[in-house]
């Protein structure tokens, strides 16, 4: 009797054992075509990559996620969060990922796992159409801009003024609707976003905006990112794989004029960020 009682402590230890080490073994792309569903979190108030039309979500972010879904197998859910709770989001891991999607950065690619880069995010300024006083990024010399709170554009824009004679103030926005808005009512002098998001602003606005050239910032990449374990390797590579394809039939390009007006040279390797 003790013999078949310890015979059957030890077959139960083994199965929770077994129960344990596949439940352990699946990584996060198991989980997500196990449930059917990839779960993005994102911020749509980032025209033209996410944002609302008429109460529904439009952008580049829904058409290549779409795209992607169909290579993966599964269905693609959006998560809408003020940019500030977009990233501390995923390393709770509320989702499987982020559609922000994020300039690559040395200091996020320590933190994070990156995607393939999906568009250019070299910064720039965004002035007032009519306002003749800023005709180079220089010129915000002592004025007022604005920029994304928690954005690497917001970090650009703070190495950049630090090299000016006279340091502007810098008004940071949870919206990037807010900063556009107080750059239309003379709030602020420019705001500063990447040339792919405010070339898009100024297109829709012409009469309202114009794009400062040159940009500001070092050639950087948007990406879209995962956490950096493990687990969420295979869905990166998956997610990589799918965009390369895409990259390779033309999907990449044909939705990159759809929305930023012009095919983009992306790299097919991760490069290596200049900050």
């Amino acid at each position: 009797m003790k013999i078949a009682a310890g015979w059957k402590r030890g077959l139960l230890m083994l199965a929770l054992c077994s129960a344990s080490l596949a439940a352990y073994a699946e990584d996060q792309l198991t989980k997500v075509k196990k449930a059917g569903e990839l779960v993005v979190g994102t911020e749509m108030q980032f025209a033209p990559f996410d944002f609302l039309e008429n109460g529904q979500q439009a952008g580049f972010n829904k058409d290549l996620f779409a795209e992607v879904g169909k290579e993966l197998g599964v269905k693609v859910r959006f998560i809408d969060l003020p940019w500030p709770s977009v990233l501390p989001g995923l390393e709770a891991g509320k989702f499987d990922m982020v559609g922000g999607p994020l300039t690559v950065t040395k200091a996020r690619m320590e933190r994070y796992t990156y995607t393939l880069p999906i568009a250019d995010a070299t910064d720039a300024l965004l002035k007032r159409a009519n306002d003749t006083s800023i005709k180079q990024s220089s010129d915000i010399a002592g004025k007022t801009v604005g920029a994304g709170k928690g954005s690497a554009q917001l970090d650009q824009l703070k190495s950049y003024v630090a090299t000016l004679p006279k340091a502007p103030e810098i008004r940071e926005y949870v919206d990037n609707n807010q900063a556009y808005a107080d750059l239309a009512a003379g709030r602020i002098v420019a705001v500063a976003n990447s040339m792919t998001n405010i070339a898009y602003v100024a297109k829709q606005r012409p009469e309202t905006f114009a794009v400062v050239q040159p940009p500001f910032g070092a050639k950087v990449y948007f990406a879209y990112c995962l956490r950096k374990d493990a687990d969420s390797k295979p869905l990166a590579d998956a997610f990589n794989a799918a965009l390369v394809k895409m990259n390779k039939d033309g999907r990449l390009a044909a939705l990159q004029k759809k929305w930023f007006g012009v095919a983009m040279d992306v790299p097919s390797t991760m490069p290596s960020p200049n900050y």
